[in-house]
């Protein structure tokens, strides 16, 4: 039997974390997620013009990549990637699942999700994944790790208008 890391122990981290992530860093990103029932592939299951529903407000945290530029026969090309930690209850509550190739806008740029870890766990633990008797009460998933690389709207086929 665990002795650290009841149900009450999570509510008060995922209270400071709340109040912290909502309140004190308040960075917000627009999350669009990829509508596959609209989305029409091609033979080979690939399309290249896909449908998003979206955006959904969300706070995270972010880890900024700086921007490099790669000349290759085509001209310039700028790259950045960028890494969002969202907690994994304001998914919840937005009813949201991350997965790889939804598009993420912060700061009137899109970035493209690459990979999706879910590794931050509350002591350890994850109560849903128990494989002893008597823990399915302790340990939380925590927060969602979004690894993202910058990508043009243009490409997206989205369409930016100004007023």
């Amino acid at each position: 039997m665990a002795l650290f890391g009841s149900r009450r122990d999570i509510t008060m981290f995922t209270g400071v974390a709340k109040e912290l992530v909502h309140d004190v860093i308040t960075q917000q990103i627009g999350y669009y997620k990829v509508v596959l029932s609209d989305t029409v592939p091609n033979v080979y299951g690939e399309s290249l013009t896909k449908q998003y529903i979206g955006p959904v407000l969300l706070n995270c945290l972010i880890e900024r990549g700086d921007f490099t530029t790669q000349n290759d026969d085509f001209g310039p090309d700028t790259r950045r990637e960028v890494t969002y930690n969202i907690l994994k209850d304001d998914l919840i509550v937005a009813n949201v699942v991350p997965e790889v190739g939804d598009i993420i806008m912060y700061y009137e740029l899109y970035y493209e999700v690459d990979n999706v870890n879910e590794n931050q766990l509350i002591l350890g633990k994850d109560s849903d994944y128990s494989y002893s008797q008597g823990l399915e009460n302790f340990g939380n998933s925590f927060s969602i790790k979004l690894s993202t690389h910058l990508t043009s709207p243009e490409r997206l086929g989205i369409q930016q208008f100004r007023l």
